[in-house]
């Protein structure tokens, strides 16, 4: 018994040598990931409201920046809010349509052009689309003088604008689980006089749930934060978005300014938490099904 021990001993030193280092790397990547999180949360709790005076630990905690926050005037924080979730809501449903029925066709259909169009559409992806923000803006500039709702300065406008990229990576993600899903039920459909459309919306889509479901919270993560073309499209205070308008109130003064700023962006996060846990379990399935085919 005591040699057993004494073994065991000697196993648990060597692999605690062997892997000790790699604890660390854990810890302190786990660290280095938290810091601006409980910082940016200390910030936001913090009453004094500036960069100057916030810490890890504040000396006083308050709910003061985030009262201010709402009732604030000059800067409409739940507009923002509320026009971050049009836009991300709206544009990431519109953009699942799309993608779905480009992915259904790629997927169940043989036409002329189609593998040329799976390529052109991988390629484009390669472009950033910061090449196109000048000839965005020209185009929406005109638009808004006959259409003034789906103009520059407008959140539809936005939406549209994002709309001109739905397709790529969502199309490649959907097709790939789209050729998952036996291709008997579509013939057999089709005995029974079943249309394309109906096919589509009665039998591909209920199975196909959980890509549809990645496809969704991939969009709505990327338009609820997106900044750079919200910032060219959304001039007035009122119809900004969160990531624009909390640009703005740092910028206007980053150190008065600075904890309502962090009880802004730790709101800000709330949604896209919500999501990821509520959704995790589809989005796992249709990432890692989609790949693998």
């Amino acid at each position: 018994m005591a040699t057993t021990a004494r073994s065991r001993r000697r196993l648990g030193s060597r692999w605690f040598a062997a892997v000790w280092w790699r604890h660390v790397l854990a810890w302190v990547a786990i660290a280095w990931a938290l810091f601006p999180i409980a910082f940016i949360a200390s910030a936001a709790l913090n009453p004094a409201g500036s960069l100057s005076t916030s810490s890890l630990m504040p000396s006083s905690v308050s709910l003061v920046n985030f009262e201010t926050l709402f009732t604030s005037t000059t800067w409409p924080y739940l507009t923002w809010y509320r026009n971050s979730l049009y836009v991300a809501i709206v544009g990431s449903l519109a953009a699942l349509f799309i993608g779905a029925c480009a992915a259904y066709a790629f997927s169940r259909m043989r036409f002329r052009g189609r593998r040329v169009g799976l390529l052109a559409l991988l390629l484009v992806q390669m472009f950033p689309a910061l090449l196109a923000f000048v000839a965005i803006y020209f185009t929406f500039d005109e638009i808004g003088q006959v259409v003034p709702p789906l103009g520059l300065n407008t959140t539809s406008g936005l939406i549209l604008a994002h709309l001109g990229g739905a397709m790529g990576a969502n199309v490649w993600l959907l097709k790939g689980y789209f050729d998952t899903t036996p291709r008997e039920l579509d013939e057999a459909a089709k005995v029974d006089g079943a249309s394309h459309v109906r096919v589509f919306f009665t039998i591909i889509l209920p199975l196909v749930v959980p890509i549809l479901v990645t496809v969704f919270m991939l969009s709505f993560v990327t338009l609820f934060s997106e900044f750079l073309l919200a910032s060219i499209f959304l001039r007035d205070v009122r119809q900004q978005t969160l990531g624009v308008g909390l640009w703005a109130l740092s910028a206007a003064d980053k150190n008065a300014y600075f904890g309502w700023f962090s009880a802004g962006a730790l709101l800000a996060s709330l949604p896209i938490v919500v999501i990821y846990l509520l959704l995790q379990k589809q989005l796992i399935s249709g990432l890692t099904r989609g790949s693998v085919k």
